[in-house]
């Protein structure tokens, strides 16, 4: 097949969103499909020249919208190249280009949610989701309206999507994330690792990886690791990840206040092998978020045999639990307390059958042959339909909170 993915940049530190689009582009590329990605990047953001596959910058994109005026332009010419564009994240700009250019065109779009419809921002943020309202209906409802599939990750993630809008009509399809597997060669990523953080080579060190933001709970986790570090005198927290300034800043000034702030070391975003150098030397992965669509970092730390420690608000958080992969709480400061001292009460046996449980869950549920599979399950039924039907839309299917 050939498939276009569209996202408003592959900036690293723009998370998750980023990561999922770069792994099912190198997936589909390695099996032998003819993939490209288009960004509303400027031409010359440094973070283009590792793109996995031929990349198309259509920006730079304007303002916190990304309103670029040359991607409809572009994606109306060079659309028909392709079998199907694979829209990725919603409130910006590039899923309106989609829909502006496709709609007269026979080429489907796909819209991958990737939790931008969970209604915890809703409650969390009341003034941005009024705003959100406001464009709505002539913006993102009619994106997601249009499009051939809408795509969740999990079935949890589905069922809460439609808790956000009264107004959401949407043909729903789960189509799980695509996560690697990380390198072979274990001992030398912990090595490589342990050589730019050589003091911690005799810590503990529980593992937070992801963007500094407020929904990842990062102030509750240094509160409970507060009231854990008296426990285990080697318990080491290892902070890998970028976010606002202001938001680092206010938590490295939380840690001193707590009396922890030579306990928990802050790498900035760990990419490549120097991130699975740090799973690899971690004792466990923690992750207390109060909104998680699928957690990647969750199931490369499972794909490391790394346990993961983590709430029930990361849409996962069942599978984990059923497999055995580690802990599930709440996304309170007792939750998290409490997952630490679970993980720190196992002995060495426990601990290790733990490690080998989270490598099943992975290689069982999250691998990214599963990704590949499901994508294949939804773009080829429907491309041989509109063969048949010479090229004619499916009809969209509508969700019961119409």
């Amino acid at each position: 097949m050939r498939l276009l993915h569209l996202l408003p940049t592959l900036d690293p530190a723009a998370g998750g969103t980023v990561q999922a689009a770069r792994q099912s582009a190198l997936a589909f590329s390695a099996l032998g499909h003819a993939v490209e990605i288009a960004t509303l990047d400027a031409p010359d953001a440094t973070w283009l020249s590792d793109a996995p596959v031929r990349v198309q910058p259509l920006g730079p994109g304007r303002g916190i919208y990304g309103f670029a005026p040359h991607a409809p332009v572009w994606l109306r010419r060079h659309a028909p190249r392709f079998d199907a564009v694979i829209v990725h994240g919603l409130w910006q700009y590039h899923g309106l280009a989609a829909r502006q250019a496709l709609r007269s065109l026979d080429v489907p779009y796909y819209v991958f949610a990737h939790g931008m419809l969970d209604p915890w921002f809703k409650h969390a943020f009341p003034l941005k989701h009024l705003k959100k309202w406001l464009y709505w209906p002539w913006g993102e409802y009619r994106v997601l309206r249009d499009a051939r599939a809408v795509l969740f990750t999990t079935e949890e993630e589905r069922l809460l999507a439609r808790q956000s809008f009264w107004l959401y009509r949407a043909r729903e399809r789960i189509v799980p994330c695509a996560t690697p597997a990380p390198p072979a060669d274990t001992a030398r990523l912990r090595a490589l690792f342990l050589h730019r953080y050589p003091a911690l080579a005799t810590q503990r060190s529980i593992l937070f990886l992801g963007r500094i933001h407020p929904k990842k709970g990062c102030d509750l986790l240094l509160e409970a690791f507060a009231r854990v570090a008296p426990m285990e005198p080697r318990l080491h927290l290892l902070m890998a990840g970028t976010g606002d300034a202001r938001i680092v800043a206010h938590l490295q000034a939380l840690a001193r206040e707590l009396g922890i702030a030579a306990r928990v070391t802050w790498t900035g975003l760990l990419q490549h092998d120097l991130k699975w150098g740090a799973f690899a030397a971690s004792d466990a992965f923690i992750l207390p978020s109060h909104q998680e669509n699928f957690g990647i970092a969750v199931t490369e730390a499972l794909a490391s045999g790394t346990p993961v420690l983590i709430s029930d608000k990361i849409n996962i958080w069942r599978e984990v639990e059923a497999d055995g992969a580690g802990f599930v709480a709440p996304d309170t400061i007792d939750g998290t307390l409490a997952n630490l001292r679970r993980w720190l009460s196992l002995d060495r046996c426990d601990a290790e059958r733990m490690r080998a449980r989270a490598r099943l869950a992975f290689s069982t549920r999250f691998a990214i042959e599963a990704h590949v599979r499901a994508l294949l399950g939804v773009l080829e039924p429907d491309r041989r339909a509109d063969a048949y039907a010479g090229g004619a839309s499916s009809p969209h299917l509508a969700s019961p909170c119409d």
